[in-house]
């Protein structure tokens, strides 16, 4: 009677156990729809991977597209008999007990003997706890796996949840980060290490533990011979072959659009929430590579250049030459945009020599004697000093990061698509996009805005605007405000064109009083250039704020015939499926399903709203054609004709702007100080954003070959002073007749001086009203000395 009380006693307690410790079971059919979280990836419009968002990097690949031989060397390394048992392999179980016995002597690890589907039972279903009643459910659910779901289903699920290291997760994801290849690429040995590292990838890293890594992955190479999945002669090349891995995982290959791949995922999180970073999304984005590389390579450049004008600032550290000096200044954080640079230390430095060691190599080399005058013109280089150098033909040249930093963006005018866009020097040294969330005056580069206003209205481009002083209450200090121009001289009455052609301020303001700045402010918000902007006089100099990215966008409409477009980065989003979920184009296309019957083709809408005229949209693209053939930008007509543009400048030298632009693209270039400080006298748009800006279109004038500006075709063409101007039906009659001397068409860039003088030879565009005499010519060995701006000038050039 004891004995059968204490049996019932201990059944009672192991189905109250057993009651307790399951009953919160996981159900095991819910692992037929799971889904693990998957990576997004990003695509440029070529097709080229730029980037990941993701929780956990994970390529999920179906068990159909695994390779047989991925597939062979996991199952050789965890599980060679997965296809012959029902859950859980009871031989590689007693195998693994019988180890144990030795593994507790030795104080080793336990081994498991858990089976493929145990696994997945553990990784998804249960947790890492090394507790009996983990492994007695692990062993249950396994079985309920076995009876859910088929082999090749378990087997996927393993493959693809499974964590590899190198912030890999599941097979497709390592094979890209340890390898950057896909899994069709991977070679069997390639294939035995990934299939390695389940059992522990921080022991087997590549990098940290390359021995035992090689020894561990040519195991399963004798595990897949010995089954029979891999002959003896391939075995014998598979093994002498040496572990080669990446040194790093990448997110992409692709590492010049980081700035444009986190402004993607910032559009994406309003589009899809957290989503974005789980969904397993594929995402195609408007961005060229060839552009974008362009324009990372233009602006680094344009930004060391303009760093150099203002001279060596001093190294970046010290160091005695103390023992680990070399380790401390390797650690010193160089652009990882610019490969070549590296951390030294200035060994000597007398007269016009300087040596110098590398903290890398600990190589000694010599400085170029151009660098050592331009050190020394600024605070010079002393023995221990700590600098970048770059290697330059048996030399080396003396590097500093920029402290300026800038923007460029590129868009196609028709669409709207951004082709290209970089926010700032160098991303890994500051992430803050100033393409997008850089708020700044515009200066000049707003006045087409204006002039576009008084074009919808009473004016032509041959209309005479007054060049002459004004001045308004309101001025700092009480006084009035009495916008100057750039060299504080005026020059009577001009014409539109040259208005906006030399970036005359007066005159300008003047326009904007006679147009109404309410009706510019309008303008402005229509345009999308600026959101809410006060209708204040000084407005019309771009004493408002902006971003590259909005204002290259408004001058789109000045290319594409008046239609304002909105920018846009992402074309096309997928879900895991194939479904497209979100597609930048939504314009309904009537047609364009049926097949061919030999009548006209579908024709979709054009995009945007008309914001303008397209006669007034050709006027201004035309006027700033001349901005870069005869005015400001004139710098840029080396790119030939039918290229047109604006320069910006605003006060103190604070920030410089180019926006230029072809038929088929727009370019905004920003330069500026994240403080807003100066950037220093004459840093004006044309001397610091406009060789940017003529950098880039190099590159892009390659595959977009020069096109004349879409002529609108109800537009009356009449000459006015030796150019072609375009006049609304009607209003060409305005034009009054001088006789005037014949004028020749300017083909190239015409220096100001020489505009003044033609104007004070024949007095053209001055209603016969001569202008101020022009200074007299200096000689060329003695040019004037700059003026200093007046002290009361307010206005922005």
């Amino acid at each position: 009677m004891a004995i059968l009380a204490g049996i019932a006693v201990l059944g009672v307690i192991a189905a109250v156990y057993a009651a307790w410790m399951f009953h919160d079971l996981p159900d095991a059919s819910d692992l037929a729809e799971y889904r693990p979280a998957t990576a997004t990836r990003v695509y440029a419009g070529d097709g080229t991977l730029i980037g990941e968002y993701s929780q956990e990097r994970r390529i999920y690949v179906p068990y159909d597209e695994i390779p047989e031989p991925v597939i062979r060397a996991f199952l050789a390394a965890e599980d060679r008999n997965f296809f012959n048992h029902g859950g859980i392999d009871v031989g590689g179980l007693g195998r693994a007990m019988f180890k144990n016995v030795f593994n507790v002597v030795s104080g080793r690890r336990l081994e498991g003997g858990s089976t493929i589907t145990q696994q997945v039972a553990k990784n998804v279903l249960l947790t890492n706890e090394t507790t009996l009643s983990r492994k007695l459910k692990e062993a249950i659910l396994s079985s309920r796996l076995e009876a859910v779901l088929s082999k090749q289903q378990i087997l996927e699920l393993y493959l693809n949840e499974i964590y590899l290291g190198y912030r890999s997760y599941g097979v497709a994801s390592a094979a890209f980060n340890y390898f950057g290849k896909s899994l069709e690429q991977l070679t069997p040995e390639e294939a035995a290490f990934l299939a390695a590292l389940p059992k522990g990838p921080s022991n087997y890293h590549p990098k940290r533990n390359p021995e035992a890594a090689t020894e561990r992955r040519n195991w399963v190479l004798g595990q897949m011979n010995r089954v029979g999945w891999l002959t003896d002669a391939d075995y014998q090349v598979a093994v002498a072959k040496p572990l080669v891995t990446q040194d790093a995982p990448r997110r992409a290959q692709y590492q010049d659009a980081d700035f444009f791949v986190e402004e993607a995922r910032r559009r994406a999180l309003g589009l899809f929430g957290q989503d974005i970073n789980a969904g397993g999304f594929y995402m195609r984005t408007t961005l060229d590579p060839e552009l974008q590389s362009a324009a990372r390579r233009a602006l680094m450049e344009g930004l060391e250049d303009y760093d150099r004008r203002h001279g060596w600032r001093g190294a970046w550290g010290e160091t005695d030459f103390a023992e680990g000096w070399q380790e401390e200044a390797a650690d010193e954080t160089t652009p990882p945009e610019r490969r070549e640079w590296r951390a030294a230390a200035v060994e000597s430095a007398e007269g016009g020599t300087v040596r110098i060691r590398l903290a890398a190599t600990d190589e000694t080399g010599a400085l170029r004697s151009a660098d050592v005058a331009w050190a020394n013109a600024g605070r010079g280089l002393e023995r221990g000093d700590l600098i970048f150098v770059e290697p330059d033909g048996g030399q080396y040249a003396l590097k500093q990061v920029p402290a300026v930093n800038g923007a460029l963006v590129a868009m196609e005018p028709q669409t709207g698509r951004v082709l290209a866009m970089v926010g700032g020097y160098s991303y890994a040294l500051s992430s803050f996009n100033r393409a997008t969330q850089a708020e700044r005056q515009p200066g000049s580069a707003f006045k087409p805005f204006v002039y576009a206003t008084a074009l919808e209205g009473d004016f032509t481009p041959a209309s005479i605007i007054v060049d002459g002083p004004i001045s308004f209450p309101g001025g700092a200090n009480g006084g009035r405000w009495a916008p100057q121009n750039y060299d504080r001289r005026f020059y009577g009455p001009q014409t539109l064109r040259k208005g906006l052609e030399l970036s005359r301020n007066a005159m300008t303001v003047r326009l904007a009083q006679q147009v109404g700045m309410r009706n510019i402010s309008d303008a402005a918000e229509a345009f999308g250039v600026i959101d809410d902007m006060t209708p204040n006089l000084s407005m019309s100099l771009g004493a408002g704020e902006t971003t590259p990215y909005k204002i290259t966008a408004a001058y789109a409409a000045f290319v594409n015939g008046g239609r304002r477009v909105d920018p846009y980065m992402i074309e096309m989003v997928q879900d895991r499926y194939g479904k497209t979920v979100h597609r930048a184009d939504s314009r309904n296309c009537r047609g364009c399903g049926r097949g061919f019957d030999g009548s006209a083709s579908p024709r979709l809408p054009e995009r945007g709203e008309q914001i303008i005229d397209p006669i007034t949209a050709y006027q201004i693209s035309s006027m700033l054609e001349g901005v870069v053939q005869r005015g400001t930008a004139a710098r840029a007509s080396s790119l030939g004709r039918w290229i047109g543009g604006k320069t910006g400048t605003t006060n103190e030298y604070r920030s410089a702007w180019f926006v230029g632009f072809t038929r088929d693209i727009v370019v905004g270039v920003f330069i500026g100080f994240d403080d807003n400080r100066p950037l220093g006298r004459g840093e004006t748009g044309s001397t610091s954003a406009v060789p940017i800006f003529i950098d880039f279109m190099e590159t892009a004038l390659k595959e977009r070959p020069v096109r004349e500006f879409e002529r609108p075709e109800n537009a009356v063409f009449r000459m006015v002073n030796g150019v072609e101007e375009a006049f609304r039906p009607g209003t060409e009659r305005r034009i009054v007749e001088r006789q005037q001397q014949p004028v020749a068409v300017d083909r190239g860039p015409v220096s100001y001086n020489e505009v003044l003088r033609r104007e004070a030879e024949i007095g053209r565009d001055t209603g016969g009203i001569p202008p101020p005499p022009a200074p007299p010519p200096q000689p060329e060995a003695a040019p004037p000395p700059r003026q200093a701006p007046a002290e009361d000038l307010s206005g922005l050039y």
